[in-house]
């Protein structure tokens, strides 16, 4: 059921692009100082700008992804650091516990 809603939402997307397109034909000129100066049509201007945008978001997330995977890679890595400590404490006290006593402790 939700492969015809995705199915129907993308037709009516891409007939949206398409009637947006026909209509939006009228050339606009973009000059930047004397630089460069471009002349496009209005619905062309507005898909490379929204696209530029999707890949510049993108881009920012796969970095925001990135720097968060490695802070959960350090924090994992301290996790196992303490429990190693707590079980060579628990050694050292003579006082280890096994999985089993764990689950038969209510506290």
């Amino acid at each position: 059921m939700m492969k015809v809603v995705y199915t129907v939402l993308a037709m009516l997307l891409i007939l949206f692009i398409i009637t947006f397109s026909l209509d939006n034909t009228v050339p606009v000129k973009v000059q930047y100082y004397g630089l460069f100066a471009v002349e496009w049509p209005v619905y062309l201007l507005l898909f490379v700008s929204c696209m530029l945008g999707i890949i510049f978001t993108g881009c920012l997330g796969m970095v925001e992804r990135f720097r968060q995977s490695r802070i959960i890679a350090r924090l994992n890595k301290n996790i196992r650091d303490l429990r190693r400590d707590i079980r060579l404490y628990e050694e050292a006290k003579g006082t280890v516990t096994t999985t089993a006593e764990k689950e038969e402790d209510p506290l």
